[in-house]
Protein backbone atom coordinates (compact mmCIF):
# COMPACT_ATOMS: atom_id res chain seq x y z
CA UNK A 1 0.00 0.00 0.00
CA UNK A 2 1.25 3.46 -0.99
CA UNK A 3 1.85 5.64 1.72
CA UNK A 4 1.39 9.54 1.06
CA UNK A 5 4.02 12.44 2.23
CA UNK A 6 3.28 13.87 5.90
CA UNK A 7 3.00 17.06 3.92
CA UNK A 8 0.49 15.86 1.02
CA UNK A 9 -1.44 13.86 4.07
CA UNK A 10 -2.00 16.58 5.85
CA UNK A 11 -3.18 19.37 2.48
CA UNK A 12 -5.94 15.78 1.70
CA UNK A 13 -7.11 15.88 5.96
CA UNK A 14 -7.53 19.45 5.81
CA UNK A 15 -9.50 19.71 2.63
CA UNK A 16 -11.53 17.40 3.85
CA UNK A 17 -12.61 18.89 7.22
CA UNK A 18 -13.13 22.10 5.15
CA UNK A 19 -15.60 20.23 2.94
CA UNK A 20 -17.33 18.86 5.58
CA UNK A 21 -17.17 22.22 7.90
CA UNK A 22 -19.12 23.78 4.66
CA UNK A 23 -21.44 20.69 4.64
CA UNK A 24 -22.21 21.49 7.77
CA UNK A 25 -22.44 24.82 8.15
CA UNK A 26 -24.78 24.81 4.73
CA UNK A 27 -27.25 22.84 6.33
CA UNK A 28 -26.90 24.40 9.66
CA UNK A 29 -27.97 27.72 7.94
CA UNK A 30 -30.94 26.47 5.98
CA UNK A 31 -32.23 24.34 9.36
CA UNK A 32 -31.33 26.93 11.84
CA UNK A 33 -30.99 30.56 10.53
CA UNK A 34 -28.49 31.38 13.49
CA UNK A 35 -27.02 30.39 16.44
CA UNK A 36 -30.18 31.80 18.48
CA UNK A 37 -32.78 29.28 16.85
CA UNK A 38 -34.21 28.13 13.54
CA UNK A 39 -36.03 30.61 10.80
CA UNK A 40 -40.01 30.11 10.50
CA UNK A 41 -40.88 30.45 7.05
CA UNK A 42 -43.46 32.77 5.82
CA UNK A 43 -45.18 34.72 3.23
CA UNK A 44 -42.69 37.48 2.78
CA UNK A 45 -39.70 35.52 3.14
CA UNK A 46 -39.03 37.65 6.64
CA UNK A 47 -35.35 35.81 7.48
CA UNK A 48 -36.22 35.36 11.50
CA UNK A 49 -37.42 33.23 14.27
CA UNK A 50 -40.15 35.37 15.75
CA UNK A 51 -42.06 38.62 14.35
CA UNK A 52 -44.91 40.72 14.33
CA UNK A 53 -46.77 43.97 12.81
CA UNK A 54 -49.24 45.90 15.05
CA UNK A 55 -51.48 48.78 14.58
CA UNK A 56 -50.35 51.34 17.31
CA UNK A 57 -53.48 52.58 17.55
CA UNK A 58 -55.99 49.88 17.83
CA UNK A 59 -53.33 46.88 18.22
CA UNK A 60 -54.94 44.81 15.57
CA UNK A 61 -52.26 42.31 14.70
CA UNK A 62 -51.56 42.79 10.80
CA UNK A 63 -48.84 40.50 10.08
CA UNK A 64 -47.34 37.76 12.32
CA UNK A 65 -44.64 34.83 12.33
CA UNK A 66 -44.60 32.64 15.27
CA UNK A 67 -45.83 35.66 17.29
CA UNK A 68 -46.06 33.66 20.98
CA UNK A 69 -43.01 31.82 20.98
CA UNK A 70 -41.20 33.25 24.23
CA UNK A 71 -37.44 33.96 23.43
CA UNK A 72 -34.51 36.45 25.00
CA UNK A 73 -34.90 39.71 23.31
CA UNK A 74 -31.39 41.02 24.16
CA UNK A 75 -31.56 44.52 24.92
CA UNK A 76 -35.01 45.29 23.91
CA UNK A 77 -35.70 44.50 27.13
CA UNK A 78 -34.54 48.09 27.54
CA UNK A 79 -38.24 49.19 26.66
CA UNK A 80 -39.37 47.78 30.05
CA UNK A 81 -36.48 49.96 32.25
CA UNK A 82 -37.43 53.02 30.16
CA UNK A 83 -40.70 52.25 30.75
CA UNK A 84 -40.70 52.32 34.62
CA UNK A 85 -38.35 55.19 34.45
CA UNK A 86 -40.95 56.98 32.39
CA UNK A 87 -43.69 55.99 35.10
CA UNK A 88 -41.21 56.75 37.87
CA UNK A 89 -41.16 60.47 36.93
CA UNK A 90 -44.56 60.67 36.03
CA UNK A 91 -45.63 60.13 40.09
CA UNK A 92 -42.85 62.05 40.91
CA UNK A 93 -41.34 59.37 42.78
CA UNK A 94 -38.14 60.50 39.81
CA UNK A 95 -37.25 63.50 38.57
CA UNK A 96 -35.15 64.38 35.27
CA UNK A 97 -32.15 66.75 37.21
CA UNK A 98 -32.37 64.30 40.40
CA UNK A 99 -28.29 63.05 40.39
CA UNK A 100 -27.70 59.42 40.70
CA UNK A 101 -24.37 58.27 42.56
CA UNK A 102 -22.60 55.22 40.24
CA UNK A 103 -23.28 52.38 41.75
CA UNK A 104 -20.39 49.53 42.23
CA UNK A 105 -23.24 47.08 40.47
CA UNK A 106 -23.37 49.32 37.77
CA UNK A 107 -19.26 50.21 37.69
CA UNK A 108 -18.43 46.87 36.79
CA UNK A 109 -21.06 46.35 34.18
CA UNK A 110 -19.57 43.64 31.88
CA UNK A 111 -17.03 45.96 29.70
CA UNK A 112 -17.84 43.88 25.90
CA UNK A 113 -21.02 45.27 25.55
CA UNK A 114 -22.55 48.79 25.06
CA UNK A 115 -21.67 51.18 27.86
CA UNK A 116 -20.45 54.83 29.02
CA UNK A 117 -17.80 53.76 31.30
CA UNK A 118 -19.17 55.05 34.53
CA UNK A 119 -17.15 54.63 37.48
CA UNK A 120 -18.56 53.67 41.13
CA UNK A 121 -19.02 56.66 43.00
CA UNK A 122 -19.53 59.39 39.88
CA UNK A 123 -23.05 61.22 39.40
CA UNK A 124 -25.22 61.98 37.16
CA UNK A 125 -28.22 63.40 36.34
CA UNK A 126 -31.22 61.01 35.75
CA UNK A 127 -31.87 62.72 32.29
CA UNK A 128 -28.49 61.83 31.34
CA UNK A 129 -28.59 58.27 32.31
CA UNK A 130 -31.75 57.56 30.68
CA UNK A 131 -30.35 59.14 27.14
CA UNK A 132 -27.55 56.80 27.84
CA UNK A 133 -29.87 54.16 27.91
CA UNK A 134 -32.47 54.96 25.29
CA UNK A 135 -30.03 56.43 22.61
CA UNK A 136 -27.10 54.15 23.35
CA UNK A 137 -28.68 51.35 24.79
CA UNK A 138 -25.62 51.88 27.57
CA UNK A 139 -26.00 48.60 30.02
CA UNK A 140 -23.41 50.54 32.78
CA UNK A 141 -26.29 53.48 32.95
CA UNK A 142 -29.03 51.05 32.65
CA UNK A 143 -28.31 49.21 35.89
CA UNK A 144 -27.69 52.32 37.60
CA UNK A 145 -31.01 53.83 37.10
CA UNK A 146 -32.01 50.51 37.95
CA UNK A 147 -30.22 49.97 41.22
CA UNK A 148 -31.21 53.27 41.85
CA UNK A 149 -35.16 53.07 42.21
CA UNK A 150 -35.03 49.27 43.03
CA UNK A 151 -32.07 49.14 45.36
CA UNK A 152 -30.19 46.92 43.44
CA UNK A 153 -30.81 45.13 39.51
CA UNK A 154 -32.44 42.40 41.11
CA UNK A 155 -34.92 44.79 43.16
CA UNK A 156 -35.90 46.35 40.23
CA UNK A 157 -36.10 42.81 38.19
CA UNK A 158 -39.10 42.28 40.70
CA UNK A 159 -40.66 46.08 39.83
CA UNK A 160 -40.43 44.71 35.76
CA UNK A 161 -42.20 41.68 36.43
CA UNK A 162 -44.87 43.16 38.50
CA UNK A 163 -45.08 45.84 35.72
CA UNK A 164 -45.85 43.44 33.01
CA UNK A 165 -48.22 41.14 35.30
CA UNK A 166 -49.88 44.54 35.34
CA UNK A 167 -50.03 44.95 31.59
CA UNK A 168 -50.98 41.50 31.04
CA UNK A 169 -47.58 40.68 29.05
CA UNK A 170 -48.04 36.64 29.68
CA UNK A 171 -44.95 35.67 28.35
CA UNK A 172 -42.72 38.05 29.98
CA UNK A 173 -40.08 36.97 32.39
CA UNK A 174 -37.13 39.45 33.11
CA UNK A 175 -33.93 38.30 35.01
CA UNK A 176 -31.76 41.23 34.16
CA UNK A 177 -32.46 45.04 33.47
CA UNK A 178 -30.42 45.12 30.12
CA UNK A 179 -31.53 42.71 28.53
CA UNK A 180 -27.56 40.63 28.60
CA UNK A 181 -29.42 37.41 30.39
CA UNK A 182 -29.87 34.80 28.26
CA UNK A 183 -33.07 33.68 30.39
CA UNK A 184 -35.26 37.21 29.88
CA UNK A 185 -37.66 35.91 27.73
CA UNK A 186 -40.91 37.76 26.07
CA UNK A 187 -42.90 36.79 22.63
CA UNK A 188 -43.30 39.29 20.02
CA UNK A 189 -46.74 39.87 20.59
CA UNK A 190 -46.10 40.69 23.74
CA UNK A 191 -43.22 42.83 23.07
CA UNK A 192 -44.92 44.45 20.56
CA UNK A 193 -48.24 45.33 23.20
CA UNK A 194 -45.18 46.65 25.63
CA UNK A 195 -44.31 49.53 22.94
CA UNK A 196 -48.19 49.91 22.41
CA UNK A 197 -48.16 50.89 25.89
CA UNK A 198 -45.26 53.23 26.16
CA UNK A 199 -46.03 54.91 23.06
CA UNK A 200 -49.71 55.54 24.78
CA UNK A 201 -48.84 56.38 28.41
CA UNK A 202 -45.47 57.88 27.13
CA UNK A 203 -45.92 59.78 24.13
CA UNK A 204 -42.82 62.08 24.73
CA UNK A 205 -40.37 58.55 24.70
CA UNK A 206 -40.46 59.18 20.91
CA UNK A 207 -38.42 62.10 21.54
CA UNK A 208 -35.80 60.54 23.31
CA UNK A 209 -35.56 57.27 20.83
CA UNK A 210 -35.52 59.01 17.96
CA UNK A 211 -32.66 61.39 18.96
CA UNK A 212 -29.82 60.51 16.96
CA UNK A 213 -26.58 61.71 18.87
CA UNK A 214 -26.68 62.70 22.05
CA UNK A 215 -23.35 64.05 23.90
CA UNK A 216 -23.46 62.48 27.49
CA UNK A 217 -20.20 64.48 28.95
CA UNK A 218 -18.69 67.74 27.96
CA UNK A 219 -14.83 65.65 28.11
CA UNK A 220 -16.21 62.68 25.83
CA UNK A 221 -14.62 62.59 22.29
CA UNK A 222 -17.62 61.95 20.97
CA UNK A 223 -21.30 62.01 21.44
CA UNK A 224 -23.55 58.47 21.99
CA UNK A 225 -24.82 57.64 18.45
CA UNK A 226 -27.99 56.15 18.40
CA UNK A 227 -27.65 52.56 17.21
CA UNK A 228 -31.28 52.51 15.81
CA UNK A 229 -29.90 53.14 11.78
CA UNK A 230 -33.51 53.00 10.70
CA UNK A 231 -34.32 56.36 11.89
CA UNK A 232 -35.63 58.58 9.32
CA UNK A 233 -33.59 60.91 10.64
CA UNK A 234 -30.45 59.34 9.09
CA UNK A 235 -31.59 59.78 5.74
CA UNK A 236 -28.39 62.48 5.19
CA UNK A 237 -25.72 60.77 7.41
CA UNK A 238 -23.62 59.14 4.65
CA UNK A 239 -23.47 55.94 6.57
CA UNK A 240 -26.62 54.85 7.52
CA UNK A 241 -28.78 56.76 4.81
CA UNK A 242 -29.55 53.36 3.36
CA UNK A 243 -30.79 52.21 6.44
CA UNK A 244 -33.15 55.31 7.00
CA UNK A 245 -36.56 54.62 6.80
CA UNK A 246 -39.42 57.55 6.31
CA UNK A 247 -41.36 57.94 9.35
CA UNK A 248 -39.12 55.79 11.44
CA UNK A 249 -39.27 57.15 15.05
CA UNK A 250 -38.28 54.38 17.75
CA UNK A 251 -37.73 52.02 19.43
CA UNK A 252 -34.65 49.56 20.46
CA UNK A 253 -32.14 47.14 19.20
CA UNK A 254 -30.42 44.21 20.38
CA UNK A 255 -28.21 41.45 20.97
CA UNK A 256 -26.58 38.18 22.51
CA UNK A 257 -25.85 34.86 21.03
CA UNK A 258 -28.65 33.36 22.31
CA UNK A 259 -31.39 35.65 20.92
CA UNK A 260 -29.53 36.65 17.40
CA UNK A 261 -30.36 40.27 15.83
CA UNK A 262 -33.74 41.99 17.32
CA UNK A 263 -35.55 45.03 17.27
CA UNK A 264 -38.69 46.14 18.22
CA UNK A 265 -39.31 49.71 15.66
CA UNK A 266 -42.25 52.21 15.24
CA UNK A 267 -43.02 53.65 12.06
CA UNK A 268 -45.65 56.65 11.55
CA UNK A 269 -46.89 58.06 8.03
CA UNK A 270 -49.23 60.31 7.83
CA UNK A 271 -52.18 59.39 10.66
CA UNK A 272 -51.05 55.84 10.56
CA UNK A 273 -48.19 54.35 12.82
CA UNK A 274 -47.23 50.97 13.41
CA UNK A 275 -45.10 48.85 15.70
CA UNK A 276 -43.21 46.29 14.31
CA UNK A 277 -41.00 43.66 15.90
CA UNK A 278 -38.20 41.13 14.61
CA UNK A 279 -36.45 38.26 16.57
CA UNK A 280 -33.75 35.90 15.68
CA UNK A 281 -32.64 38.08 12.74
CA UNK A 282 -29.07 37.20 11.39
CA UNK A 283 -26.97 40.47 11.66
CA UNK A 284 -27.01 44.10 12.50
CA UNK A 285 -28.21 45.26 8.75
CA UNK A 286 -30.97 41.90 8.35
CA UNK A 287 -32.79 43.40 11.78
CA UNK A 288 -33.34 46.58 9.83
CA UNK A 289 -33.87 45.20 6.28
CA UNK A 290 -36.67 42.25 7.57
CA UNK A 291 -38.05 45.54 9.28
CA UNK A 292 -38.52 47.18 6.38
CA UNK A 293 -40.06 44.37 4.79
CA UNK A 294 -42.85 44.02 6.82
CA UNK A 295 -43.06 48.39 6.79
CA UNK A 296 -43.30 48.17 3.03
CA UNK A 297 -45.95 45.16 3.06
CA UNK A 298 -48.12 47.65 5.55
CA UNK A 299 -47.80 50.94 3.28
CA UNK A 300 -48.37 49.21 -0.22
CA UNK A 301 -51.03 46.60 0.64
CA UNK A 302 -52.55 47.77 3.88
CA UNK A 303 -55.51 50.76 4.48
CA UNK A 304 -57.55 51.54 7.54
CA UNK A 305 -60.94 51.74 6.62
CA UNK A 306 -63.70 52.82 8.83
CA UNK A 307 -66.02 50.05 9.35
CA UNK A 308 -68.77 51.34 11.56
CA UNK A 309 -68.83 55.21 11.91
CA UNK A 310 -69.66 56.86 15.46
CA UNK A 311 -72.62 57.99 15.93
CA UNK A 312 -74.12 54.89 14.32
CA UNK A 313 -77.63 53.10 14.91
CA UNK A 314 -76.95 49.22 15.70
CA UNK A 315 -79.85 47.19 14.51
CA UNK A 316 -81.48 45.91 17.63
CA UNK A 317 -80.00 48.32 19.92
CA UNK A 318 -82.04 50.96 19.01
CA UNK A 319 -82.92 51.97 22.40
CA UNK A 320 -82.33 51.17 26.09
CA UNK A 321 -85.23 51.08 28.94
CA UNK A 322 -84.61 53.32 31.82
CA UNK A 323 -86.12 54.60 34.77
CA UNK A 324 -88.19 57.73 36.37
CA UNK A 325 -87.71 59.76 33.26
CA UNK A 326 -89.54 61.60 31.27
CA UNK A 327 -89.43 58.90 28.67
CA UNK A 328 -89.61 55.07 29.57
CA UNK A 329 -86.54 54.77 26.67
CA UNK A 330 -83.75 57.10 25.43
CA UNK A 331 -82.17 56.03 22.06
CA UNK A 332 -78.61 54.90 21.95
CA UNK A 333 -75.64 55.53 19.38
CA UNK A 334 -72.25 54.04 18.83
CA UNK A 335 -69.93 56.17 20.90
CA UNK A 336 -66.57 56.38 17.99
CA UNK A 337 -66.07 54.27 15.52
CA UNK A 338 -64.76 51.35 14.29
CA UNK A 339 -61.45 50.97 11.86
CA UNK A 340 -59.38 48.16 10.86
CA UNK A 341 -56.89 47.94 8.53
CA UNK A 342 -57.75 45.77 5.52
CA UNK A 343 -56.40 44.83 2.70
CA UNK A 344 -56.32 47.61 -0.20
CA UNK A 345 -59.55 47.53 -2.69
CA UNK A 346 -61.17 44.80 -0.54
CA UNK A 347 -64.56 45.51 1.30
CA UNK A 348 -63.91 43.86 4.90
CA UNK A 349 -66.99 41.37 6.16
CA UNK A 350 -67.91 42.24 9.38
CA UNK A 351 -70.95 41.12 11.55
CA UNK A 352 -72.72 42.52 14.72
CA UNK A 353 -71.78 39.35 17.19
CA UNK A 354 -74.00 41.25 19.67
CA UNK A 355 -74.31 43.78 21.99
CA UNK A 356 -74.85 44.32 25.53
CA UNK A 357 -77.37 46.88 27.83
CA UNK A 358 -77.78 48.17 31.17
CA UNK A 359 -80.69 46.92 33.07
CA UNK A 360 -83.25 49.88 34.12
CA UNK A 361 -81.99 49.76 37.42
CA UNK A 362 -78.74 50.91 36.65
CA UNK A 363 -80.17 53.61 34.25
CA UNK A 364 -81.96 56.23 36.03
CA UNK A 365 -82.85 59.55 35.34
CA UNK A 366 -81.51 62.33 34.79
CA UNK A 367 -79.48 60.65 31.63
CA UNK A 368 -77.11 62.61 30.15
CA UNK A 369 -76.27 62.53 26.08
CA UNK A 370 -73.12 60.65 26.10
CA UNK A 371 -73.67 58.38 29.00
CA UNK A 372 -72.74 55.02 28.52
CA UNK A 373 -75.11 52.77 28.72
CA UNK A 374 -74.11 49.34 27.05
CA UNK A 375 -71.57 48.01 24.17
CA UNK A 376 -71.74 46.43 21.08
CA UNK A 377 -69.19 43.90 19.31
CA UNK A 378 -68.77 42.97 16.18
CA UNK A 379 -66.99 40.41 14.64
CA UNK A 380 -64.41 40.96 11.13
CA UNK A 381 -63.33 37.98 9.73
CA UNK A 382 -59.99 38.59 6.60
CA UNK A 383 -59.28 37.28 3.30
CA UNK A 384 -57.68 34.07 5.27
CA UNK A 385 -60.31 33.47 7.45
CA UNK A 386 -58.71 34.89 10.77
CA UNK A 387 -61.89 36.68 12.97
CA UNK A 388 -61.10 39.73 14.88
CA UNK A 389 -63.50 41.06 17.49
CA UNK A 390 -63.88 44.51 17.95
CA UNK A 391 -66.01 46.37 20.78
CA UNK A 392 -67.50 49.52 21.12
CA UNK A 393 -69.64 51.37 23.62
CA UNK A 394 -72.95 52.51 23.18
CA UNK A 395 -74.41 55.97 24.94
CA UNK A 396 -77.76 57.72 24.80
CA UNK A 397 -78.09 60.32 22.23
CA UNK A 398 -79.82 62.56 23.80
CA UNK A 399 -80.72 63.82 27.63
CA UNK A 400 -83.54 62.62 29.46
CA UNK A 401 -85.01 64.61 32.24
CA UNK A 402 -86.42 63.07 35.35
CA UNK A 403 -89.98 62.85 35.58
CA UNK A 404 -91.97 64.40 38.34
CA UNK A 405 -93.25 63.06 41.39
CA UNK A 406 -96.91 63.08 39.88
CA UNK A 407 -95.80 61.65 36.83
CA UNK A 408 -94.04 58.76 38.94
CA UNK A 409 -97.12 58.60 41.17
CA UNK A 410 -99.48 57.74 38.54
CA UNK A 411 -96.90 55.64 36.34
CA UNK A 412 -96.69 53.76 39.97
CA UNK A 413 -100.31 53.62 40.16
CA UNK A 414 -100.73 52.66 36.84
CA UNK A 415 -98.07 49.74 37.17
CA UNK A 416 -99.83 48.48 40.31
CA UNK A 417 -103.10 47.94 38.69
CA UNK A 418 -101.66 46.43 35.72
CA UNK A 419 -99.62 43.88 37.88
CA UNK A 420 -102.67 43.14 39.68
CA UNK A 421 -104.86 42.82 37.03
CA UNK A 422 -102.29 40.50 35.25
CA UNK A 423 -102.68 38.77 38.30
CA UNK A 424 -105.64 37.92 38.48
CA UNK A 425 -105.55 36.70 34.39
CA UNK A 426 -103.03 34.21 36.03
CA UNK A 427 -105.24 32.92 38.28
CA UNK A 428 -107.50 31.57 35.35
Amino acid sequence: MKVLPVRLRSVVVAFGAVLVALSLGTSSVNAAGTPGGEWVENSLGLELSSGILIDADTGQVVYEVNADEPRPPASMTKLMTEYIVLEQIKNKSLSWDEMITVSEEAASTPKDGSQVYLAQGEQYKVKDLYMAMAVGSANDATIALASAIGGSEQGFVEKMNEMAQKLGLTSAHYTSATGLADTTLISARDQAKLAQTIIKDDPEFLEYASTTEYQFRPRDDKPIVNINWMLASNKNNTYLKAFAYDGVDGMKTGYISAAGYTFTGTVKRGDQRYISVVMNTKSKEARFNETAKMYNYAFNSLEKKTIIAAKSVVEKAESVKIKKGVKKSVPIITESDISLIVKKGTEPKIELAGFELKKPEELVAPIKAGQVVGTATYKYTDDQGKALEKTVNLIASKDVKKAGWFSLMFRGIGGFFSGLFNGIVDLF
